[in-house]
């Protein structure tokens, strides 16, 4: 039987072979990073692992750039453009061919990144860039969802996903590498559990815009040199735009929730209500940065109506959703 999933969105077959497991392209500093040179109707990538933005005529990437200078569109998997049919369809795209043509864009996202991994692609791939005129962030979800993990995974620079299996793994090197001492007998191994109580979530938000602040500061110096205008936009969960989305959203999200605990793990990030609390409290810590703010979701809520399927999950859109997103975005930040 055909889920609603392969049914409604199609496209996300691929994404799933583009996202195998398997295949996981470990990168130094950055952890990992998107299979390099990947090739299908739907995503490709340059032989970094960056996805191909389109203009109207030409196509472009960080390694293979247009003449002058560029804006870059930076975050985690949204604006890399999970869910899109195709590499036009995405949000990068969408400014660069039809809503703020004037500059080309390129597309500067990591997919499942954290703040501090976007910072360290931008620190890792600056000296390829030509004149930069503008760096938008659009982002914010992936270190408040990371704000629940143990303090020992999360450590000085916040968690990444999947950091459990990368601990697991050190261990397992360590005990390897464990001599006996003389004298002294054999150094344990083991290793004392960790009762984790999720911390409050008002700690949470707290720690995610501790984290995220903190990482703008460094992102303004390294692109000061380039004269970049350096705007943040907290990305829009589907909860935080509206309680109830369209017929397929519920189709795909009620399908997706019988085999995810997305609601045990984030249910309390989820709604409207932490979506502004959380957007205000990144606002304030913008304004101290002299980074420019916007929070999207309400922009986006005022625009559409039930019927408008915006989601190809809670986080990703579908090319309408990207349309719609793609055009606020300009309109609200001025781009032309």
């Amino acid at each position: 039987m055909t889920s609603q999933r392969e049914l409604l969105t199609p496209q996300m077959l691929r994404y799933d072979d583009f996202d195998d497991r398997a295949e996981t392209r470990y990168l130094p500093y950055l952890m990992y990073f998107h299979r390099a040179g990947y090739r299908s109707e739907t995503i490709n990538t340059d032989r970094l692992g960056f996805r191909i933005s389109h203009g109207a005529d030409e196509k472009a990437s960080v390694l293979n750039q247009p003449k002058g200078p560029v804006r870059l569109l930076a975050g985690s998997s949204t604006p890399f453009g999970i869910g899109a049919t195709s590499d036009a369809a995405t949000m990068a795209s969408r400014l660069w061919s039809q809503y703020a043509p004037s500059v080309p864009w390129l597309n500067f996202a990591g997919r499942s990144h954290n703040s501090m991994q976007e910072l360290l692609l931008f620190m890792m791939h600056r000296e390829l860039l030509p004149e930069v005129e503008e760096i938008i962030v659009f982002s914010g979800l992936n270190d408040l969802a990371l704000a629940r993990l143990p303090e020992s995974q999360r450590g000085e620079h916040g968690g990444f996903f999947n950091c459990g299996e990368y601990f697991d793994q050190m261990e397992e090197l360590r005990a390897r590498n464990r001599k006996t001492k003389l004298g002294f007998g054999r150094r344990s191994a083991a290793v004392k559990s960790e009762n984790h109580v999720v911390p409050p979530l008002k700690d949470r938000i707290e720690y995610a815009v501790d984290l995220t602040s903190r990482h703008l500061a460094s992102l303004q110096l390294l692109a000061a040199p380039t004269g970049a205008r350096i705007t943040y936009v907290l990305q829009p969960l589907a909860t935080w735009v509206r309680e109830t989305g369209s017929t397929e959203e519920k189709a795909i999200f009620g399908e997706l929730d019988e085999v995810s605990n997305f609601w045990e793990l984030y249910g309390d990030i989820a709604t409207i209500e932490t979506g502004r609390r959380y957007a205000d409290a990144l606002r304030v810590a913008c304004e101290a940065q002299d980074v420019r703010f916007l929070d999207i979701s309400p922009v986006v809520a005022d625009a559409v109506t039930s019927s408008d399927w915006l989601y190809v999950d809670r986080a990703h859109f579908t090319d309408h959703g990207t349309e719609i997103v793609s055009g606020l975005l300009a309109d609200s930040l001025g781009l032309s």
